[in-house]
């Protein structure tokens, strides 16, 4: 019963997490469709960084302790994911690199 339980915990917590390619659906028109564009000419090439170094940056700008130019649009787009939808957003933004 107590496995059963479990399995039924993981499984939900599963599909609500979602996956990195959805995630970066909103992010794609101003980062571009593989990462490879500087959003509105400001920010890093974001293909360019690795996973540890985009999930640094998403919790930064989510905390507000990181970014420049950009630091308040991104607060606003990263203020609901949930550390494993940063996770699944770095995990596949470092997967698209050229």
């Amino acid at each position: 019963m107590k496995t059963a339980i479990l399995t039924l915990m993981v499984a939900s917590t599963m599909m609500m997490a979602s996956s990195g390619a959805d995630l970066y659906n909103k992010c794609a028109s101003c980062h571009g469709s593989m990462g490879e564009k500087k959003a509105l000419g400001k920010s890093k090439v974001i293909n360019e960084m690795s996973k540890d170094e985009i999930i640094i940056a998403l919790k930064g700008y989510k905390d507000g302790s990181y970014g420049a130019a950009m630091k308040g649009l991104m607060k606003g787009q990263v203020s609901k994911l949930t550390d494993d939808d940063i996770s699944s957003l770095a995990s596949y933004i470092a997967s698209v690199k050229k």
